[in-house]
């Protein structure tokens, strides 16, 4: 256990109360993952922890600290007796750790460690996690009542650690499915997110298509290439209701369009820019580097690159403020992107005195 962590447990433990880390923590140190996040659960009440660390507490009770690369949530044995939606609405403090685990989701998110690093699995969690196994603590048609979002979070868990759900579980999360639409949007994208960010988000895919939460929340995928880029994933996978910033919409719609235009070139490189031509690059194939030099290469990256003006466009051609404007500058970017016209002023204006007819109205 880390030095840092023993130190906050200790100064728990020196005080009288007990500490135990649980959760994430345990379970990821155990599977040999690396993880900064900690949750340390204590009998010390929540005023009790204000004081002892000189730290006002959150919503529920408790206190979060920040230290170096670590986040370490403290909070006290509880028993959540009312929810709505995810929220916890009413809640009891409690001086029973067996209890505090007992309320928890999945077995193997209630393994906790002693400040000696000793393991304490009251839930048969390991046996769990030997088995890679995703179960429900209690009966799981009630606890995923109790909290819809332990509906994404199973489906989560399994695919980020690569486990299987539990039957009794698997068979719940079909018949309550619906639940999760109870949820606030921000919190079924975050396990979504989660979801698609992990290299192994074929297997969460089908695990949602397969109970039917393909329907309940309105996506559909058919071919996905893994991408860092989560908006290249949503590109990919189309969620028709997910609470997507105005920003998020638009550039997820010029991933998909670019990838299904096929190719990264000269066109797409100066319409849609660097970034999402590298995302839908790395979709379709394509080395970055190779990206970055063609787009180093453009005769043009942006409209104000033109070596000629609005105004020396309208006196050349003697047109008028209209459509045909719009229509030449379009003429004009093609052909300088593709190298069939130089971006130079004299040149520019050869090409249009040659091209006049072009623009004129029949």
């Amino acid at each position: 256990m880390e030095k840092v962590i023993k130190k906050i447990m200790a100064k728990l433990l020196n005080n009288g109360f007990e500490a135990y880390v649980i959760g994430g923590y345990v379970r990821d140190t155990l599977l040999g993952i690396s993880t900064n996040d900690i949750d340390i659960c204590t009998n010390a009440l929540p005023k009790d922890i204000y004081n002892l660390f000189n730290k006002s507490g959150n919503a529920y009770g408790g206190t979060n600290l920040k230290v170096g690369k670590y986040n370490i949530d403290i909070t006290t044995y509880r028993r959540e007796l009312a929810y709505e939606g995810h929220n916890i609405t009413k809640l009891e403090y409690i001086d029973s750790f067996l209890e505090d685990l007992q309320r928890r989701d999945f077995t193997i998110n209630a393994i906790a460690m002693d400040i000696d690093g000793n393991i304490i699995d009251k839930l048969e969690g390991v046996n769990d996690l030997n088995n890679l196994l995703i179960r429900c603590i209690g009966n799981p048609s009630i606890r995923l009542k109790e909290d819809p979002l332990r509906i994404l979070r199973a489906i989560r868990l399994a695919t980020v650690l690569d486990f299987e759900i539990e039957d009794n579980l698997l068979k719940e999360i079909k018949k309550n499915k619906d639940l999760v639409l109870k949820l606030s949007g921000n919190r079924i994208k975050g396990e979504i997110n989660k979801i698609l960010m992990s290299h192994n988000f074929l297997k969460g895919l089908n695990i949602l298509k397969e109970v039917g939460l393909d329907k309940t929340l309105n996506f559909s995928y058919q071919d996905v290439v893994y991408t860092s880029d989560l908006l290249g994933m949503y590109a990919q996978v189309k969620f028709y209701n997910m609470p997507f910033t105005n920003n998020e919409k638009s550039n997820i719609i010029k991933i998909a369009k670019v990838i299904n235009y096929g190719k990264i070139d000269n066109f797409i490189l100066y319409k849609y820019g660097l970034y999402i031509s590298l995302i839908a690059g790395n979709i379709l194939n394509y080395n970055p580097n190779l990206i970055h030099k063609m787009y180093k290469r453009l005769p043009i990256k942006d409209k104000k690159d033109l070596k000629v003006s609005n105004e020396d466009i309208i006196k050349i051609l003697d047109i008028d403020y209209d459509k045909r404007l719009g229509q030449v500058i379009e003429d004009l970017e093609y052909k300088i992107l593709n190298n069939e016209v130089k971006n130079d002023f004299k040149k520019i204006k050869e090409y249009l005195l040659g091209s006049k007819g072009k623009w004129d109205y029949e």
